[in-house]
């Protein structure tokens, strides 16, 4: 009979409290750092305390290591509310709670610009923040399809889509608030635009 592996629960608790080290280091390094470019297993291990083997050994790569992140920001940006946003009846509703949950994600972390600004130089950061973007216009589609009326074309669904993934993005966050809007106030005003969007689809149910 083989031998029964065992793992030490203080090697465990070890190991997760490591993991949460180079998590935080790694979302400071976003966050304070001079440049993006710059972020890596080496300068996350150097701010963490911990050698880069063992980042490496807990991450995987450096993709790895930025999704960890990108979870965490996401955790402590509310993001998991949205389970129960799509889980409520009115997908008008839903749409709407969407909405105050992205404005109140979009407003909390500066990493989360910091990241969308790193797009236009790295590849990688690029391909990650897509990935999660289309995680978003996922759920828009599937309220939308919850919302049209039968008769709606699919170019209509299809507008209505691409139309309120623009609306709920950070960049049109960030360029209503630069414009001296509040939180608030931006979304109350991507809400508005939202429900425009939604007339060409001539809704018949409103709780459908």
């Amino acid at each position: 009979m083989p031998p029964r592996s065992y793992v030490s629960p203080a090697r465990s608790a070890a190991a997760a409290e490591t993991r949460e080290r180079v998590i935080e280091a790694a979302s400071r390094t976003l966050r304070e750092g001079e440049s993006i470019a710059r972020f890596s297993l080496d300068t996350v291990a150097k701010a963490a305390g911990v050698t880069r083997l063992t980042v490496y050994n807990q991450f995987g790569s450096r993709r790895g290591l930025l999704e960890a992140v990108f979870d965490e920001i996401a955790r402590h940006g509310g993001l998991h509310q949205l389970a129960d946003a799509m889980a409520m009846a009115d997908a008008h509703a839903a749409l709407d709670r969407m909405v105050e949950i992205f404005c109140g994600f979009w407003n909390r972390d500066s990493a989360v610009g910091r990241l969308h600004d790193a797009m236009a130089t790295d590849p990688e950061f690029a391909e990650a923040v897509r990935e999660r973007n289309e995680r978003r216009r996922r759920g828009v589609t599937a309220l939308i399809d919850r919302i049209a009326a039968k008769q709606a074309s699919p170019q209509a669904r299809k507008d209505a889509v691409d139309l309120i993934f623009a609306l709920t993005s950070y960049p049109t966050f960030a360029s209503l608030s630069a414009a001296g809007r509040s939180r608030d106030e931006v979304c109350r005003l991507v809400q508005t635009a939202c429900h425009a969007a939604l007339q060409p689809l001539k809704l018949s149910n409103p709780s459908s």
